[in-house]
């Protein structure tokens, strides 16, 4: 009989042993799925922090182009996608907004270098391209306008530069459409300097255009001064900024000292920076003077083996101009400049 029996017990105990092995199988699956996923979640919460952090200093250098964020995250993916993946379930996504700040003039004044030295500062993006919105594509309306801004986070000013606008007389209607509050900068120089280097720009690109005493005088140096050619009408800087100032307070326009950008950058930007409400990031340190060029450069940015310098069309040798034409100009532009002084609330010595 007990041949019978012994098969059972046996086939019970086994099962009791599978259902044991069974039950140890199926709560340490479970205890491993809860220490997975809790490492899965510490790990992109240090990776949203990490990229957090490379935006904050390196960001500027991948929107040299004024394009999104791209190749910062940890993964080589665009910003945008990185940042909507934050497991805090704070709102990180970056997007395209209108500018909070324009830079608006003047024409070689010194707009390219200003837009330069402040995509240095993390806080910052800025379009790389002139988008001649408010006085050339206006038509196109502001749904355009915004789609060509780069992508921002929360707390980055988006700003443009386009020096066209600061002279085109519908512009400044069109910008306070857009935003009462919107910060304006202006490069100045003086007015003779910069009208020699706009006609320095214009030969560059087209050969054989009459001499600057012909186009500058009315029958030449013994005539008048003609205000309306380009060149000496941009100068004319009481004249743009009463159209401005009719639209906008004082306090919203600061003035970039153009021959001080050049000689004080750091100094200048540091100005900025305080009009703009950002922390002053771009030092001295972000600079150094090119001899050859006569004109600051950046030292050599995060990513980046060599310095930075603005193209060959910046610091470039002026044509020579007659000295008879340089004073009667000097006549011409004193009380314009010293209206101008009194509008902006600073003197720039030109002489």
């Amino acid at each position: 009989m007990a041949s019978f029996q012994n098969p059972p017990l046996d086939i019970r105990r086994l099962s009791q042993k599978l259902l044991v092995m069974l039950s140890v199988g199926i709560v340490c699956m479970y205890l491993f799925y809860i220490f997975a996923a809790c490492c899965k979640s510490e790990v992109t919460k240090n990776s949203d922090l990490s990229y957090d952090r490379s935006v904050s200093v390196t960001g500027w250098y991948h929107e040299r182009n004024g394009t999104a964020l791209r190749d910062a995250s940890p993964s080589g993916g665009s910003a945008a996608l990185a940042l909507e993946a934050n497991s805090s379930g704070k709102d990180w996504t970056a997007s395209r907004r209108f500018p909070h700040a324009l830079i608006i003039g003047v024409k070689k004044g010194g707009t390219r270098a200003l837009l330069e030295f402040l995509r240095l500062h993390p806080d910052v993006r800025a379009l790389g391209s002139e988008p001649h919105f408010f006085d050339r594509h206006y038509a196109r309306g502001l749904s355009w306008y915004r789609s060509m801004m780069p992508k921002a986070l929360d707390g980055q000013i988006v700003m443009e530069k386009t020096p066209r606008y600061f002279v085109t007389p519908e512009t400044p209607a069109r910008v306070r459409a857009m935003s009462q509050d919107i910060k304006l900068i202006v490069v100045v120089r003086d007015p003779i300097t910069r009208a020699i280097s706009d006609y320095t720009q214009i030969v560059s690109k087209t050969p054989g255009v009459p001499s600057f005493e012909s186009l500058a005088f009315k029958n030449g140096t013994a005539g008048s001064v003609d205000a309306l050619w380009s060149p000496l009408h941009i100068g004319l800087y009481a004249r743009h900024l009463e159209r401005w100032l009719a639209h906008f307070p004082p306090a919203q326009i600061h003035f970039v000292h153009g021959e001080r950008l050049v000689h004080d950058p750091a100094g200048e930007m540091g100005r900025v920076q305080d009009f703009l409400g950002l922390q002053r990031i771009v030092t001295d340190k972000h600079f150094y003077f090119n001899k050859t060029k006569g004109f600051p450069c950046l030292k050599k940015p995060e990513g980046s083996s060599k310095p930075h310098c603005l193209g060959k069309t910046k610091g470039r040798l002026h044509v020579r101009v007659q000295p008879e034409a340089v004073r009667k100009l000097r006549e011409f532009y004193y009380p314009h400049n010293l209206r101008f002084y009194q509008m902006a609330g600073m003197d720039f010595g030109w002489q």
